[in-house]
């Protein structure tokens, strides 16, 4: 019991002394044994029998090797890809107005097409939402850090607040077509 003590105080950065801090009662923290749970259940059989049933209904199998990302609702006719294309010209024109540099519109489609055929469009538009959410409602987010600045997309979607061509920041730390992890985007917010 005292290491798990010790172990919860760890987990939320408290010490052992403090009177007023998370603590759990009892010494059963470990999965029962079937045994233990049909001698707990005894004047209720139905209940191990219910758990049986329900155990034998599910069926489900998690390829491991493969990345889920939740769908992003993007507007009837649109597809993540092509919706993600569309907020960032969105952002060109916000950023650069008329006077596109020939340069970031080469980067541009070079990132772009990277994420489209790795798939990531999905992610880019969940983190550009959660941002848009928090600026919208006055929580403080940062400008943004860690490779993700080097990327111009994630400048045009507001999810960070740096100019990758403007500081000459390389998309590939970021981003690399031989990387099989998903890009680490780093954000900042107020924890209160």
């Amino acid at each position: 019991a005292k290491s798990q003590d010790v172990l919860l105080c760890i987990q939320t950065g408290k010490t052992l002394d403090e009177e007023k801090r998370l603590r759990f009662s009892g010494e059963e923290f470990y999965l029962k044994s079937p045994a233990e749970m049909m001698r707990l259940f005894a004047e209720i059989p139905e209940a191990i029998r219910n758990t049986l049933a329900i155990n034998e209904k599910c069926n489900l199998t998690i390829p491991l090797k493969r990345m889920y990302l939740p769908d992003f609702p993007v507007p009837e006719g649109e597809t993540a890809n092509g919706f993600l294309e569309k907020l960032c010209r969105e952002g060109i024109a916000r950023l650069y107005g008329e006077k596109i540099p020939t340069s970031m519109h080469e980067r541009f489609k070079y990132e772009l097409s990277i994420i489209e055929r790795m798939g990531y469009a999905p992610y880019f538009l969940i983190v550009a939402d959660f941002i848009r959410y928090a600026r919208e409602r006055g929580i403080a987010v940062g400008p943004g850090r860690g490779s993700a600045a080097g990327s111009i997309v994630a400048y045009l979607l507001n999810i960070t607040n740096i100019d990758p061509i403007r500081y000459n920041l390389l998309f590939e730390r970021f981003l690399n077509p031989a990387r099989v992890s998903m890009p680490d985007i780093d954000i900042d917010f107020d924890d209160k």
